[in-house]
């Protein structure tokens, strides 16, 4: 059995993947969150965090938001992190500009979630065939919502609503990518 260990840069991740992953990955693997205040935290703590983790079946995995950072460069720095950890082999993800990014790649279990069915007839616009590139993500879910969507209860309201399958998100599905390569089929 494996561990899957995530490190989070705040708690609306944690919610997101608590609903999400039981869709995604077989009893067999277990998941523990590791939950830091924000992403200076996480990058200050992670290389201790990962080398004194002492389970030997687990595999890391760290999602942390772009903001208004170089994806490339933020994704090095915590890549070398984890190989000065003992770990070079994490997988390191970055969500295009914020998480919210990855709900409105999903503008279904956006209607779902917040029971705006005329939500979804909006994933033809254009700004909402590649969320990624949006400027403030997390703003324009408030906004698409009528001021519904707020951080932890949104994040835990869509994770179990967000198809694998259906999300235009490229940062989302390389998320997917990564962590079907990391976890057994089922």
């Amino acid at each position: 059995m494996i561990t899957l260990v995530f490190f989070l840069e705040e708690p609306s991740a944690k919610a997101m993947l608590e609903g999400f992953l039981p869709g995604l990955v077989s009893d067999s693997v277990n998941t523990r969150f590791i939950v830091f205040e924000g992403k200076q935290d996480l990058e200050k703590q992670l290389e201790r965090r990962i080398r004194g983790w002492r389970s030997p079946d687990s595999k890391f995995v760290i999602i942390r938001d772009q903001d208004s950072g170089d994806c490339h460069t933020i994704k090095a720095r915590l890549v070398e992190k984890c190989a000065a950890a003992g770990h070079p082999d994490v997988l390191v993800r970055i969500a295009c500009r914020e998480l919210e990014s990855w709900y409105l790649g999903d503008l279904s279990a956006v209607a779902k979630a917040f029971g705006l069915p005329a939500i979804e007839r909006r994933a033809s616009e254009s700004k909402f065939r590649d969320p990624d590139r949006l400027n403030n993500p997390a703003q324009e879910l408030i906004s698409l919502t009528q001021g519904r969507y707020q951080k932890i209860a949104g994040s835990r309201a869509l994770g179990p609503l967000l198809n694998a399958n259906a999300n235009v998100s490229p940062s989302f599905n390389t998320l997917l990518a990564g962590l079907r390569r990391l976890i057994p089929a089922s």
